[in-house]
């Protein structure tokens, strides 16, 4: 059996490819040699000084390093160890139904046409309830949003149903940091970490109007728009990573106030959606050509 040493977004993480699956839907994840009774493998790698972490998953093994080497220095002899292990008939991992085994997450990546912001979609659902956090101090009902707001080119996130929407700042590329969010996420999830307090939301008074008890008391008008906004309009507008909220109605001036969240807040495209498609879809769905839209922070 032959590895294969394929370098990651991480340079800290390596990973030694296997030409067959050595795990079947499970994940594992190795921080010292107690946890990794389960791993003869992981056990063997963990008494080379320089392993700081193990991960084993589909047909791969991932070692982190310490900083006391660089891979370059030793990457071929842990290739050769590994290989040697596997074709001496020794065991990766244990069968046992008790194995500390995470629950498989699938996560992968979505453009949107916002440039800026990146859909990260996940094979199960996160939250009932919609959420978009400006800044680290916004984000204490979502332990994951506060991890990810410490990497340096994170500017904003909203998290959905089972998605979560990155806004990066412009000094970074996609191309840079797509896979390091994505195998955060990830692991996050494995590891149980939890994505939202849905107790810990606030909702704004924008959002509040949404809710049933208060939407009885708007005027018939501005329900007809939550109705045709909801049905309507937030499909499309979730499958590019953001959201849309109604705000207000002014029957004087039949101008209607929306909050963009996610990837349409600040998406170049959003005043031609807002115009051509949105206000279009009121004008004849109300039967009035004089309605106007328009994003209160769009």
């Amino acid at each position: 059996m032959k590895i294969s040493i394929k370098e990651t977004q991480n340079s800290a993480i390596l990973k030694f490819e296997f030409p067959e699956f050595i795990t079947q839907n499970e994940s594992f994840e190795f921080k010292n040699i107690d946890e990794a009774k389960n791993s003869p493998l992981a056990q063997q790698l963990f008494y080379l000084p320089f392993v700081k972490t193990v991960y084993i998953s589909g047909n791969f093994v991932a070692i982190e390093r310490f900083s006391i080497v660089e891979w370059s220095e030793v990457q071929e002899d842990v290739a050769e160890q590994i290989e040697n292990f596997v074709n001496n008939g020794g065991v990766i991992v244990l069968p046992n139904e008790n194995l500390n085994k995470k629950q498989p997450i699938t996560v992968y990546g979505e453009t949107t046409p916002n440039p800026a912001s990146l859909k990260f979609v996940v094979n199960k659902a996160l939250t009932k309830i919609a959420a978009e956090f400006k800044n680290i101090d916004q984000a204490k009902p979502s332990p994951l949003a506060q991890e990810l707001f410490k990497f340096h080119y994170v500017k904003e996130i909203f998290i959905a149903e089972n998605y979560v929407s990155v806004t990066k700042y412009d000094s970074i590329s996609w191309e840079e940091i797509t896979l390091e969010i994505r195998t955060f996420i990830k692991q996050f999830i494995e590891n149980g970490g939890t994505v939202i307090d849905e107790s810990q939301i606030v909702n704004t008074e924008t959002q509040e109007k949404q809710i049933n008890k208060n939407f009885e008391n708007l005027d018939t008008t501005s329900q007809q728009i939550i109705n045709i906004l909801e049905e309507y309009v937030k499909p499309a507008v979730a499958a590019d990573g953001g959201n849309i909220l109604f705000d207000s109605y002014d029957e004087t001036e039949k101008r209607v106030k929306v909050v963009l969240q996610g990837a349409c807040n600040g998406c170049p495209s959003s005043t031609f959606t807002l115009k051509s498609g949105i206000e279009n879809m009121l004008k004849d769905m109300l039967n009035d050509k004089d309605i106007v839209v328009e994003a209160i922070n769009g």
